[in-house]
């Protein structure tokens, strides 16, 4: 179903204090359709916006204690996740899968009129057969997202995401990279949209779709460009 232009709407986000995050709830707060926007968090974000309402919780695989808090919402905006670098199947998978899932579950049965949007990765694999243990995951995490009795579920495939607005990756290596990548990552979006996106259109790109649905299911970068 597409929702009608300008519906107010309320929105939960996941993983608020990563890179990606940062720049979704930055979109979030400037949008004039949403008029509350909930994190779930581990840590403070240590920001305050008339929107912005904050639940601190500690067990992303068991969301119980707070369900109370989460239903009433339009939408979902599941950020949340991390690099494989350095992590075995086992941990990546919790991280990656079990945790989003945990999330979702929850979410679909307090809000069956959701949209879940989940920042997945290009190169993810569907047919969690493959040989990448990440894109096997990740394949896995998108199939049991969309089998979820939400009112719609999109896969959000960004290659590269170029940080804006003064947002910083966690990670001191990756800010130094984007640091001195940044005129290059510029040229890159302009000749090469389906290998770049940035944060801010990450962010509006949810949020239309969040809003006015998608024809399809699995948004790559090309994709997510276009529409912001």
């Amino acid at each position: 179903m597409v929702e009608a232009a300008g519906c107010q709407m309320k929105v939960i986000l996941f993983g608020a204090s990563g890179m990606v995050g940062q720049g979704v709830l930055r979109e979030c707060l400037r949008d004039p359709d949403v008029e509350e926007v909930l994190v779930v968090v581990r840590n403070r974000i240590r920001r305050q916006h008339a929107k912005l309402r904050e639940i601190l919780h500690e067990d992303f695989l068991d969301f119980s204690t707070i369900e109370a808090r989460l239903a009433g919402y339009d939408a979902c905006l599941f950020c949340l996740g991390v690099s494989s670098v350095g992590l075995d199947e086992a941990r990546y998978r919790e991280i990656t899968y079990d945790i989003t899932m945990a999330a979702a579950q929850v979410l679909a049965r307090l809000n069956p009129a959701m949209t879940f949007i989940y920042v997945s990765g290009s190169g993810t694999d569907s047919s969690e057969q493959g040989r990448l243990m990440w894109a096997r995951i990740k394949g896995k995490t998108e199939n049991d997202l969309l089998k979820l009795p939400f009112k719609a579920a999109y896969m959000f495939r960004p290659a590269g995401v170029q940080p804006l607005h003064g947002i910083q990756s966690k990670t001191r290596w990756v800010n130094t990279l984007y640091r001195y990548a940044r005129p290059v990552l510029g040229w890159l979006r302009r000749i090469a949209p389906g290998a770049m996106t940035t944060t801010e259109q990450l962010g509006r790109a949810m949020l239309k779709v969040a809003k006015h649905g998608y024809p399809q299911p699995v948004l790559e970068s090309r994709d997510i460009n276009a529409m912001s």
